[in-house]
């Protein structure tokens, strides 16, 4: 590691260090003023440094400067137990909590924690829409569907910055994993639907993660998600001073209770505990000393415990538990219970009535079993025109009961290559009866026999197949000597006790 020469780092600590340590103590600074004060200190202290050492790099003035104000924001908290914002060194800042901020959102709520502010938003859609995991994480976790997740998302102006709004990056994805691994601990397992939080960051001067796990919390509260408790989150951070003899020990030090971004910076240690009043649900330390005595750890946890509780209860007095509703614009998800000889009728050929189903409704469908499908509605009226559709295309239209092995008169409705679709009465749903049984003579189109849309036929009756409920139908075995009797519907209607015997016939 490369450091100045002493005698430039004398000079800065003699020029300098009365003005660093008025603005280290000016408890009316905030991130941004407190920036910018010490940035027209280091100017000034450049341009001495250039005029007394003038064959010098700008690294070194800068490096010098950095040096110096390193030693004094550290000796404030070590010796005089004074924080650049005037806080205890135990004290959290001032939080306020927002919870339903946006109403055509299923959830949302605002976590401000002095100048760290949060927006998370929380979003339902359908279990068929959670995350398929790759092999290897499935392999190394066990998960292979992820129905919760967090997005975390920290834009350049978080930071008063300009940048390229794109990808996430590493910091991102880190930070947004944390936030995430402190709450699926209290998401119930049996939820119907895929939750998806998103936390976007709109200002930050340290601890977003653990506001993310605070806002995340209230925001699945708001969208009326009953998780088993709230979640709140603080980071924890380390002043400490290494013994001369051996620099791996600490001789002294001061834990600080909800960092600001440059307690992080100048610090020795973050530590992130996230957790609910009865434990922790996910812990991660930066550490920048060689070495953490076991005494400290349990030290920070304990303050943390403090922290987080006192977090706890100002939540509670903004939500104290989830809703026991969810809003009325929230998604829906009911079973529908399609009999097997039904099911054909209910998905259409080749899908067509369940595709025209998920395009004009908007809701999407799983199969559950044989004979239950899954209906997920994003609203409540989506489900509503679903349900009708549904019962419009599954409706009992059979009048009358068919009997196994009767032959009834059928009329020809359409003309299709593979075959033709019969109705068996007026408001029957029509049928295909395949070119296999319409004759024994092999034919490639139904035309070869001379049939025509109109034209009544006699078919013989075998029931439904039982593996997807169409009925069974042919005409290709009335074609051959062996006697049946045939039956009409409109006949079986107007057959009476005084009706004329003589209208039915043997084949």
């Amino acid at each position: 590691m490369f450091f100045p020469p002493t005698e430039m780092v004398e000079h800065v600590r003699k020029f300098a260090s009365e003005k660093i340590y008025t603005v280290f103590t000016d408890y009316s600074h905030d991130k941004i003023s407190r920036d910018e004060a010490i940035n027209k200190v280091r100017l000034e202290a450049e341009e001495d440094l250039k005029a007394v050492f003038p064959q010098s790099e700008p690294f070194d003035f800068i490096e010098s400067f950095n040096i110096v104000s390193k030693e004094i924001f550290r000796n404030l908290v070590l010796n005089e137990y004074r924080r650049c914002d005037g806080r205890e060194l135990t004290a959290l800042r001032n939080i306020s909590c927002e919870v339903d901020l946006f109403r055509p959102l299923h959830g949302s709520a605002l976590f401000q924690r002095g100048q760290t502010q949060v927006l998370c938003s929380v979003t339902f859609d359908s279990l068929e829409s959670s995350i398929k995991t790759d092999i290897i994480t499935t392999a190394l976790s066990g998960v292979k569907d992820k129905n919760f997740m967090l997005h975390y998302e920290f834009p350049p102006y978080a930071t008063n910055e300009i940048g390229k709004m794109g990808g996430q990056n590493r910091r991102e994805l880190g930070h947004g994993a944390l936030a995430e691994k402190a709450l699926r601990p209290v998401i119930p397992k049996d939820f119907p639907f895929t939750i998806r939080v998103t936390s976007e960051v709109l200002e930050s001067n340290g601890s977003s993660s653990m506001a993310s796990a605070c806002g995340g919390s209230l925001a699945l509260m708001d969208a009326g998600v009953p998780i088993s408790s709230a979640v709140a989150g603080v980071a924890i951070g380390l002043i400490s001073k290494a013994n001369p003899q051996k620099s791996a020990e600490i001789e002294d030090y001061r834990l600080l209770t909800d960092i600001l971004g440059i307690e992080d910076y100048l610090g020795d240690m973050d530590f992130k505990m996230a957790g609910t009043n009865k434990g922790i649900t996910a812990l991660q330390a930066d550490v920048k000393i060689p070495g953490l005595p076991l005494k400290v750890v349990m030290e920070a946890i304990q303050q943390a415990t403090v922290a987080k509780r006192e977090i706890l209860g100002i939540m509670n007095k903004c939500i104290a538990k989830p809703r026991e509703k969810r809003k009325e614009n929230g998604p829906v998800v009911e079973n529908v219970r399609v009999p097997t000889s039904r099911r054909a009728r209910f998905v259409g050929p080749g899908g067509y009535n369940l595709r025209k189903l998920q395009a004009q409704t908007g809701v999407t469908i799983s199969q559950v079993d044989e004979e239950t499908f899954s209906v997920f509605a994003p609203t409540p009226g989506a489900m509503n025109e679903a349900q009708d559709f549904i019962s419009e295309i599954c409706r009992d239209d059979q009048e009358q009961q068919l009997e196994f092995g009767a032959v009834y008169t059928a009329t020809i409705t359409e003309i299709r290559d593979i075959g033709v679709m019969v109705k068996l009465y007026p408001n029957m749903t029509p049928v295909l009866l395949h070119n296999s049984q319409l004759d024994h003579k092999r034919i490639k189109h139904p035309s070869a026999l001379g049939l025509d849309v109109g034209q009544e036929i006699q078919v013989k009756y075998f029931g439904r197949d039982p593996t997807d409920g169409r009925m069974r139908l042919s005409r290709k075995v009335l074609q051959s000597p062996a006697a049946s009797v045939v039956k009409t519907l409109s006949e079986k209607q107007s057959i009476s006790m005084g009706s004329n015997i003589s209208d039915r016939s043997d084949l």
